[in-house]
């Protein structure tokens, strides 16, 4: 449950500090004391989108810190958890768990654990059919169910896709076969080699510049190895053994290595060819694979050969698509039949439940001073499988006797829809196992001895969690375990938000000015403590 709450410059608030008790509690004050900025601060704290406007003027950044105590996973003692948020101007936040630091998401799936809040809008949430959808599953504790068609609907979902994008990919590349077939025949006509285009210039070079070379080659050979004036001639006639020996070893050193290159320079010779035919063909090649290069808009022949595998595969499988598509669609009917079984189960579940909760809900809202409600749930089939299901579920009301049943967003009053979300609340809130319940004006539109059972149903809830409810009803706030008063002051600065406990003397003095507004006359205070007595 929610042990303190302590908000710091948030919108009117400098600083506020309240602990809350165990059982039923109420918050009452006059409209525009800052209820709803409370509850905006707990929202926050809890996970909801920040807005750096909220930030009291002035300040840098608002902190908002909650304190839940519960029971340990092993369900003894119990275990306190800090929650606190802290909103910057420049629109940044950072959530804390007992000073870890988590993701806004963290946060969020540990609130939802804690603590559930009834805001004024969530009435609207009657007319949304996911709403009454969850309603269904949560009295059918569906959990498991639904986490089982969950799996087998996704899965159901990627054979489709692979069905789908086969089917595409056959289509594509039927009308692009001749065109596929004319790029991979080219290519593979062409012989591609690995590393030929390089070759081939070298071998270009070589040919086109065949009498260089050769007259080059043959100008080397002779000044090497001429009987008479040559280079190796030279250095044999050179005798230094006896003088320098040191320098005889160089000189013999190298006459080797120039008679090496003598004998390489020669082997050159002898391979340079004068051969037009040859340097047109490699010529012919090399324009050819140019040619290639530019018409598939690559760089190198590797990319080309790629390119020839790729398309070879392509022409492959335009003769295979029919067996993968024909694979698809089997594995596609073999998901379609066990969702259908784990779809079929939900339905099942679904319908054993509503007649259930349709009776208690209806009871629920007689003794809420409907007398001739009548409310049924059908469960109807949905076209295709969907995320929740193949059902569809819409909660039909009537209010009146030989009244035609009709949704519930269409026919009920104000009223009568916050009376019906109460017991709805009430209804399920045993199967989430929330430990705190805040109602945010969920009475409105009733007054009178209407107010006093749903404040009745909100005490018979408290036994077994915490309950809060922000109310202008004297009726509901004087069944209240505790009361807090929210009301506003004004400093030397600026007009404040705060909260205060009230004591037994103070809750009859504020009940009886919420019976005869601004002045608590004599027998608004008589009234105010025989409300405080039905406790």
């Amino acid at each position: 449950m929610l042990t303190h709450l302590h908000i710091q410059n948030y919108a009117l608030i400098t600083r506020l500090d309240i602990n809350f008790s165990e059982g039923f509690s109420v918050l009452t004050g006059e409209t525009g004391a800052g209820k709803s900025i409370i509850l905006g601060a707990l929202a926050l704290v809890l996970g909801a989108r920040a807005d750096s406007k909220a930030i009291t003027d002035g300040e840098d950044k608002c902190i908002i810190e909650a304190t839940f105590k519960g029971l340990r996973d092993n369900g003894q003692g119990t275990q306190e958890i800090i929650i606190r948020r802290e909103l910057y101007t420049n629109g940044k936040s950072r959530s804390f768990v007992d000073d870890s630091v988590v993701t806004l998401q963290e946060l969020k799936v540990l609130a939802n654990r804690l603590i559930d809040i009834h805001s004024q809008h969530a009435n609207l949430l009657i007319e949304n059919v996911d709403f009454q959808l969850g309603i269904v599953d949560a009295m059918a504790s569906n959990a498991p169910l639904m986490a089982d068609y969950t799996e087998k609907y996704e899965a159901y979902l990627a054979a489709q896709e692979q069905l789908n994008r086969l089917q595409s990919l056959a289509r594509k590349s039927r009308q692009d076969a001749d065109y596929i077939q004319f790029r991979f025949k080219q290519l593979d006509e062409a012989n591609l080699q690995a590393g030929e285009l390089e070759e081939l210039e070298q071998e270009q070079y070589a040919l086109s510049h065949a009498e260089e070379i050769r007259t080059a080659l043959e100008t080397a050979v002779e000044a090497l190895t001429n009987e008479n004036v040559g280079a190796l001639e030279v250095l044999r006639s050179c005798r230094l053994e006896q003088v320098a020996p040191e320098l005889q070893e160089r000189i013999e050193s190298a006459r080797i290595e120039l008679q090496d290159i003598a004998e390489e320079a020669e082997r050159k010779l002898n391979r340079v060819e004068m051969d037009p035919e040859r340097l047109q063909w490699v010529e012919e090649r090399i324009d050819t694979l140019n040619t290639l290069l530019h018409k598939f808009s690559l760089e190198t022949i590797d990319d080309l050969i790629k390119e020839r595998d790729q398309l070879a595969e392509q022409v492959q499988r335009l003769d295979s698509f029919d067996f993968d598509i024909e694979q698809a669609e089997k594995e596609l009917a073999s998901r379609r039949q066990v969702l259908t079984q784990a779809a079929g189960r939900l339905t099942k579940s679904r319908q054993a439940v509503v007649p259930s909760i349709s009776g208690k809900l209806t009871e629920g809202l007689t003794q809420l001073g409907v007398p001739h409600a009548k409310i049924e749930i059908p469960v109807t089939a949905t076209p295709d499988f969907t995320p929740t299901g193949c059902d569809e579920v819409q909660i039909l009301f009537a209010a009146n006797l030989n009244q035609t049943l009709r949704p519930v967003s269409e026919v009920a009053s104000g009223g009568e829809i916050s009376r019906l979300m109460l017991c709805i609340k009430a209804l399920i809130a045993s199967t989430k196992g929330l430990p705190t319940i805040i109602f945010d004006e969920i009475d409105t539109g009733v007054s009178g001895n209407i107010a006093t059972r749903m404040a009745m149903i909100m005490r018979e809830m408290a036994a077994s969690r915490q309950i809060i409810a922000i109310t202008h009803l004297p009726q509901i706030a004087a069944l209240g375990d505790h009361q807090y008063k929210v009301y506003k002051a004004d400093n030397s600065t600026r007009t404040e938000t705060h909260i205060r406990l009230l004591n037994d003397e103070e809750r009859v003095a504020e009940i009886a000015t919420m019976l005869s507004g601004n002045q608590a006359t004599e027998a608004a205070l008589t009234t105010a403590k025989q409300l405080l007595g039905y406790k």
